[in-house]
């Protein structure tokens, strides 16, 4: 039988750090081994014991989390979830925490904040287990590759206009756990003559158009939160927006995207699956499906659906994933028609479609 998952909370609210800890207490599979009110304490208490899984407040006297995160990560790469505050100062610093090797975002809100926990009780333990599961040499990797990415300046990107033979074609990419450094890794290195680009990464709201900001400034394509409506045009990219689907349809001979209300799918809203069904049932053989880093089976169906409608399908492989969850289950279903790491993605990508179907 395998040890409990050994959990440190580290956070200034002594609301937070009572109703995690009896949130987390309640599954026999995890163990919470202490709960401070800042980083220095947990200094302390990391000389006695070493956690499995770090929960760590982002704002916070004496030592911020973000800097203590870049120790924590210097020291002893440890699989660490930001508690952010639902602001925008808040997202900002957790993107940037999320940069620097965090492996995923658990978001309050100022008020209600114990009623709010207790309801995302299910989604706490499933992003400590999924922490618990992160491959952190290779996330570490993938945040130092980014790190030597150089931005596009200002003013630099080309004019990118729409053309007829481009929009037909459109790839859509599903990620989740490690997906913000993996997707940062991909689309910098991406021409803007590629085909449209729609791509669901779990992530709360408020962080998804600032994801997308962050991403915009470094990648020679652009890249932004989508809105209903927008036209998927050669060099752009579009992020589903948080606590939304986003669904693609045809429109004549472009593609355009549909950001809707629903129920969560695979216990995620945005689901993969809604955006790789659409992209099954609109684009078919026209379409590229990637599956890329994360926990849970989500996508892995619905890129099944896009190769039965004779699309060219794609699963990250293990070596190069922080969790090899999703593209597993996709493998599993015979979803994906190739495995490729992220480098061998961005080749595929780039070289057009050659394998389709079944």
């Amino acid at each position: 039988m395998k040890p409990p998952i050994r959990v440190l909370i580290v956070d200034d609210s002594a609301v937070t750090r009572q109703v995690i800890t009896h949130i987390l207490g309640e599954d026999p599979a995890i163990r919470v081994m202490g709960a401070v009110s800042d980083p220095l304490f947990a200094m302390q208490r990391l000389e006695k014991e070493w956690p499995d899984v770090i929960i760590l407040d982002v704002e916070m006297p004496r030592m911020d989390g973000l800097t203590f995160l870049r120790k924590i990560m210097d020291e002893r790469p440890t699989p660490v979830i930001m508690c952010s505050s639902l602001t925008e100062q808040g997202s900002a610093t957790t993107l940037q925490a999320l940069g620097a090797g965090a492996v995923a975002v658990l978001t309050k809100p100022r008020i209600g904040l114990k009623s709010f926990l207790e309801e995302s009780a299910i989604e706490l333990i499933d992003a400590v287990k999924t922490a618990a599961l992160a491959n952190m040499q290779r996330l570490q990797c993938l945040a130092a590759d980014n790190r030597t990415t150089r931005p596009v300046r200002p003013g630099s990107k080309p004019v990118v206009q729409a053309m007829a033979q481009t929009t037909e074609q459109v790839i859509v990419m599903g990620t989740s756990t490690g997906g913000t450094q993996a997707l940062e890794f991909i689309l910098t290195r991406l021409p803007a003559t590629l085909p449209g680009i729609a791509i669901v990464q779990h992530m709360p709201e408020k962080f998804t158009a600032l994801f997308a900001k962050r991403l915009d400034s470094l990648c020679e394509i652009e890249v932004r939160e989508a809105v209903h409506g927008d036209h998927l045009l050669p060099g752009l990219a579009l992020i589903a927006p948080g606590n939304h689907h986003l669904r693609i349809r045809r429109s004549g001979a472009r593609y355009l995207a549909e950001v809707v209300d629903g129920p969560l799918v695979n216990r995620h809203r945005p689901s993969v699956d809604v955006l790789f069904r659409s992209a099954a049932l609109h684009a078919g053989a026209n379409a590229l499906g990637i599956i890329m880093t994360g926990m849970g089976g989500d996508g892995a169906r619905g890129l099944k659906e896009m190769r039965a409608a004779g699309a060219d399908t794609i699963a990250q492989d293990e070596a190069s994933c922080v969790v090899f969850g999703m593209p597993r289950e996709a493998i599993r279903l015979g979803a994906a028609a190739r495995v490729l790491p992220l480098a061998g993605i961005i080749a595929a990508m780039q070289s057009g479609y050659v394998t389709r179907g079944i």
